[in-house]
């Protein structure tokens, strides 16, 4: 199959490559697990079915690079130093087994070999993230360092040092910035390493992933969306090119890629950790947090971002209350019965834990509506400041002309997100923790969707990720956790947990805990 490749408009040139694309390993199968059954109050056994993988031809293109390709970019191709987890990478970098300079080797080898599978990366930090893994081996408190050596990779609308922040538009500016964003930092001071920036939608405003230059595909069936707005992320993850993502989530945008790929993702509560996204990270509904392969390496990534080493401890929590909600937020969403199976797989299986299970129906009233305004309103806002608003793709400009228009009508209103907030609390008087299905179907098909219109757009989100934005309205913390595989499309499925405020300690040792009773398959490869 001939590919042809054309470079992101950061500066690089164009290139043409031509290969092969082989066929996805089929994922591992899974033990059958308790079924919990609200309407029967018992726990039953049911098979996790698992399909065949396919691929299928996609858009593809080669992500800019600092640096051409040498031959060096080939040596460690085929090693496993950094298919992680990240705990284990650190540890061997810490005593020594392991350098800094041998993990990005092989993982830069794996990304340049292997990323046009799914499109994950915009840009390869070849020798940049070379020499800053020679340099982190000069460091003096190496040996206590957490992610020490730990290869990772950044969504490309956050600031790295040197790098474009182009948000997945040509409208942004294409120079590189002078400074790392705080998140950045903070990963960089704990011993990681930068190796690439992740592909994403323009602005982060789609549930899909693709640009003129790239769609990202599901590593599972590239047939369909790795999700968005951080779908390059999750596919990274779920491919095994790193161990441990950054992404950031405003409607779901973390936790929707992290279920159509099968991995962990977890958003944190609003002020844990720094977020400084756009001009006000849209009035605090965006946060940055983390998409891995493991609770373990989420749970630690989490605790450098947040500064709270607390988080990186998941042993199992106290007895819970749980509640189990599967229901949409209105009635007019259908849901995949498999979607809905993945929600009660889980609780299932935290039943059989010994946590306290019911059914129960969660408060939503008239938050979608809020949402819906905020979306538009909030992104209008970040686009007043573009350098090159000529260049917005289609889609965008009539998302960002109907914010305009909400924004005139003074529709966004503080009293929405009260009553919304209300009710939750009085919610979560009786629940530590809710679990929903992440999301309510399959991903959508790996297509130009930039291509389409907006109301093509917004009904092909809207439909299959319901869930997820009501804890960004509120800016509580949420998590999506793996739970199988859905048998016709090939594709995980995955279950959402969220709490109230400061629950991210409760979400990550509850999500362990299911983990190590349900476990899934970490990546494709």
């Amino acid at each position: 199959m001939q590919i042809k490749a054309t470079a992101v408009a950061d500066g690089s040139a164009d290139t043409e490559t031509s290969g092969t694309k082989t066929p996805a390993q089929s994922p591992a199968e899974h033990p059958a697990v308790a079924q919990f059954d609200p309407k029967q109050s018992t726990l039953t056994q049911v098979a996790v079915v698992q399909s065949p993988v396919t691929r299928s031809d996609v858009e593809a293109s080669a992500p800019a690079q600092d640096s051409p390709l040498g031959a060096n970019d080939q040596i460690a191709v085929g090693q496993d130093l950094t298919r992680g987890p990240a705990t284990a990478i650190a540890a061997g970098v810490r005593d020594g087994s392991l350098t800094a300079t041998e993990v990005v080797e092989a993982t830069v080898a794996r990304i340049v070999a292997e990323h046009r599978n799914t499109n994950a990366f915009s840009v390869i930090r070849t020798e940049k993230a070379r020499s800053e893994a020679a340099a982190l081996e000069q460091r003096a408190d190496l040996d206590v360092l957490p992610l020490a050596g730990v290869p990772i990779a950044i969504k490309h609308n956050i600031a790295v040092a040197g790098e474009t922040m182009r948000s997945g538009s040509a409208a942004t500016d294409a120079r590189p910035v002078a400074d790392d964003h705080a998140v950045v930092r903070r990963l960089r001071a704990a011993g990681a390493v930068i190796v690439g920036l992740t592909t994403v939608p323009e602005l982060g405003l789609w549930g899909t992933t693709d640009t003129p230059d790239r769609i990202t595909g599901n590593p599972w069936n590239v047939a369909r969306s790795a999700g968005g707005s951080s779908g390059g992320a999750a596919a990274a993850v779920a491919a095994g090119l790193v161990p441990i993502a950054h992404g950031n989530d405003g409607l779901g945008s973390l936790r929707i890629p992290a279920a159509c790929c099968g991995v962990f993702g977890i958003k944190p509560g609003r002020y844990t950790v720094p977020a400084e996204i756009g001009v006000d990270s849209w009035s605090g509904m965006i946060e940055n947090g983390v998409l891995a392969t493991t609770v373990g390496d989420a749970a630690l990534a989490l605790s450098v971002l947040a500064a709270r080493p607390d988080l990186a401890e998941v042993d199992p929590p106290g007895r819970l209350r749980i509640g189990l909600a599967v229901a949409p937020p209105y009635r007019f969403f259908r849901v995949d019965r498999q979607w809905t199976n993945a929600a009660r797989t889980a609780a299932s299986v935290a039943a059989a834990a010994g946590h306290l299970v019911e059914p129960t129906t969660l408060p939503y009233g008239d938050a979608l509506i809020s949402i819906f305004l905020r979306w538009l309103a909030f992104g209008a806002r970040d686009a007043a400041v573009l350098p090159n608003p000529e260049r917005l793709q289609p889609r965008t400009r009539r998302h960002l002309a109907l914010g305009r228009l909400v924004q005139r009508l003074r529709l966004v209103r503080p009293a929405q997100v009260d009553r919304v907030e209300a009710r939750l609390l009085e919610y979560f008087e009786r629940y530590d923790v809710v679990i929903t299905p992440t999301l309510a179907g399959p991903p959508p098909k790996a297509r130009a969707w930039h291509h389409r219109g907006w109301l093509a757009n917004v009904l092909a989100s809207s439909r299959f990720s319901p869930f997820t934005p009501l804890w960004n309205l509120v800016g509580w913390p949420a998590a999506s956790i793996p739970m199988g595989m859905h048998a016709d499309v090939g594709t995980p499925v995955a279950a959402q947990l969220a709490g109230p405020p400061g629950s991210e300690s409760t979400l990550l040792r509850l999500s362990a805990q299911l983990e190590s009773l349900h476990p899934w398959r970490r990546t494709i490869n």
